[in-house]
């Protein structure tokens, strides 16, 4: 994310509304925030207090005495403070700023791609994936525009964090589906909670998300989820083998035992052996390559 526009209203001059705004970003790891604060502003910064995260929506806290908001159009409307209709027309991503119950400003910002974005989904459909699906927090239109792009096969934007949880649990009552989520954001715990499959980010990903997901994309690379498929797929293999060794072995020698042929070195290798050799071809999944 980069910083694309920048308006205020004439209460504020563009260095005082940026100061506001960097006060409270400062509090939030969102990758929205860290674009903000690489913003560069002359003079003594504020501080924030008070800071809370309101989920979909944004943040509140205090600057300077000051209750300031940033975040979405809902977060300033549902707190009655009007907003131009013009900014609807905005594509890109947008953070609108109040400063004591009026309206001061807001800035657009510039999302890109992931350079790996395009082979993740083409992997990810390799795999064996039938169907992909785009849940976002962002705008309709950026969701849509970035879906197209893509190539996924559905998408909805505007969500707050319970209708994410909602559009996931229809999908989970689909019948022979199974849902993996991928996310990395305190709004998608929920998700990633409830999914067949939580897969978060480690680097970008929040504390909370990573703690409640099943899998961890260590790079934040989404194409290695495919891989991670292919590992899982690799790992049952060698399940099935040593379930189908162990039980194969063991009823030969229960065969040979009951015909006074097996002894009991027989029966120790239907036990131990079995095992080390299990263990063995477990061992084999070291050397696999993925790529």
């Amino acid at each position: 994310f980069k910083i694309q526009d920048l308006v205020t209203i004439q209460i504020f001059t563009e260095a005082e509304f940026m100061k506001y705004l960097i006060a409270i970003e400062e509090q939030s790891t969102h990758p929205i925030a860290k674009a903000i604060l690489e913003y560069k502003t002359e003079g003594e910064g504020f501080k924030a207090t008070d800071v809370s995260e309101i989920a979909g929506k944004g943040l509140k806290g205090t600057v300077n005495g000051k209750i300031v908001l940033a975040g979405n159009k809902a977060l300033l409307t549902s707190n009655k403070i009007n907003v131009s209709t013009e900014i609807d027309n905005i594509v890109e991503s947008i953070v609108l700023v109040a400063i004591d119950g009026k309206f001061a400003g807001y800035v657009t910002i510039a999302d890109e791609l992931k350079d790996d974005a395009h082979q993740a989904i083409k992997e990810i459909r390799a795999a064996g994936i039938t169907k992909i699906i785009m849940l976002s927090g962002d705008k309709d239109s950026i969701t849509q525009k970035v879906a197209k792009q893509l190539g996924i096969d559905w998408a909805k934007g505007g969500l707050l964090p319970e209708d994410k949880l909602e559009e996931v649990e229809k999908l989970k009552k689909l019948p022979s589906t199974k849902v993996a989520f991928i996310g990395d954001g305190i709004n998608d715990a929920p998700v990633l909670a409830v999914s067949d499959v939580g897969i978060a980010m480690g680097g970008l990903g929040s504390d909370v998300a990573v703690e409640t997901a099943d899998v961890i994309i260590q790079t934040d690379q989404p194409s290695k989820i495919a891989k991670a498929i292919k590992i899982g797929k690799s790992t049952r293999s060698i399940v099935w083998q040593n379930i189908a060794l162990a039980f194969g072995v063991k009823v030969v020698v229960l065969m040979l035992g009951a015909g006074g042929v097996a002894t009991m070195w027989e029966a120790v290798f239907a036990d131990v052996g079995v095992a080390l050799l299990a263990i063995l071809n477990a061992v084999r999944l070291q050397r696999m390559n993925w790529d």
